[in-house]
């Protein structure tokens, strides 16, 4: 038996990582730009989140839901106090997917209804009823198809206000759209949103899986339009690594026993690491770290020609290209050996890199991309 051939692979093989590096089995470092789809919030290795690890598999690593689970509680409180949330409930599970898949069920359990709101360029996940309420038909199977979703343009109140009303059970929409190229919803839209499903007792879900956990530069990127929608998925960043989801959910919906649930969700391992990677980005002020690295890094490639978009907020960037990226990411990943991402868009570089990274990594970006985009007629920018 061999893995079976669904992704596609760049052929190194990483053997050690620490901080915003890592390392290839011939010994050879890298800078890492995209922490694996955003999972890497408070870098590689970091020797507080080893510890909790560590000391929680010598006592138990798992059991089930069936008992109480004090790390739960602290898991809990510690999101509550850090994202604003502090009167929200929070059920644990495995995955991004996971948790969206929850957020609906919870929608319609409470208004029960079926139709769904979703947006173009929208990534929600590759599970049942998240895959379908996902921008993306290659990945979408004849099976998922039965769900009743509706795609409509990004900020669009117009299209919106068409199809929004009481036959509606949710609106899903990302923080920041991620696969899609890192494009930012306008506060407005949401808090047009927000207005709609207040009116029709629709469950506006916001799906935090990617732009969530500090790296936008605030604890969720819809907290800059200053709305509180009843739901929001967490995952990626939220273990550091290891698997962890989760869904906020508003004391205003109705919960009850085995309205949900899930075998390996909460366990005592994913606690403690979601609780390490909590104490650290407070710590280390590592939102406030985002948000300003996001400027820094704005105001170096704002230099640059060949850049036809910019869409950055905090640690969350895309870099739209006046061409397809995939050369550029080809040369900054096996010349100067720098991890970045692609999206839906082929000209959009997105990078995702740890929220601790420093003002050193992104100038080696910088002298890594800038031959590669300014002109040689041009000054060459100096990013040292």
């Amino acid at each position: 038996m061999k893995p079976l051939d669904v992704y596609s692979t760049f052929d190194i093989d990483i053997v050690k990582a620490r901080g915003c590096d890592l390392w290839d089995s011939f010994g050879n470092k890298y800078l890492d730009l995209y922490g694996g789809h955003a999972v890497i919030s408070i870098g590689h290795s970091h020797p507080v989140y080893l510890k909790a690890l560590s000391e929680q598999i010598r006592k138990i690593g798992f059991y089930s839901n069936a008992i109480k689970m004090p790390l739960q509680e602290e898991l809990a409180f510690k999101l509550g106090e850090l994202s604003g949330y502090t009167d929200y409930n929070l059920f644990l599970c495995n995955s991004g997917a996971e948790a969206n898949e929850n957020a609906f069920k919870l929608a319609s359990f409470n208004n029960k209804r079926k139709k769904i709101i979703a947006f173009k360029g929208s990534f929600h996940g590759r599970t049942s009823l998240a895959v379908a309420a996902t921008d993306n038909p290659s990945i979408v199977s004849p099976v998922n198809q039965n769900a009743q979703v509706v795609f409509l343009p990004l900020n669009d109140m117009e299209a919106f206000d068409a199809v929004a009303g009481d036959d509606v059970c949710a609106v899903i929409i990302e923080g920041i759209q991620g696969v899609g190229g890192v494009i930012i919803p306008d506060p407005d839209f949401l808090k047009h949103i927000e207005r709609r499903c207040l009116k029709y007792g629709i469950i506006l879900i916001l799906d935090e899986v990617q732009s969530g956990y500090g790296r936008s530069g605030k604890f969720f990127a819809h907290q800059y339009a200053g709305i509180r929608p009843q739901l929001i998925t967490v995952a990626k960043g939220m273990g550091n690594g290891f698997p962890i989801a989760g869904v906020l959910v508003s004391p205003d919906l109705k919960v009850h026993k085995e309205m949900l649930g899930t075998t390996f969700g909460g366990n005592y391992l994913a606690c403690a690491a979601a609780i390490a990677v909590l104490d650290v980005i407070r710590d280390e002020n590592l939102i406030g770290n985002a948000a300003n690295l996001g400027v820094y890094l704005g105001e170096k490639l704002s230099h640059f020609t060949g850049i036809r978009d910019l869409r950055i907020r905090g640690l969350m960037a895309g870099i739209e290209l006046e061409e397809p990226c995939a050369e550029i990411r080809r040369q900054l990943l096996f010349v100067h050996r720098i991890f970045t991402g692609s999206s839906a868009d082929k000209n959009t570089i997105r990078l995702l890199p740890s929220l601790a990274i420093s003002n050193r990594e992104i100038d080696l970006f910088i002298h890594a991309l800038s031959p590669m985009l300014i002109k040689e007629d041009e000054i060459f920018y100096n990013s040292k």
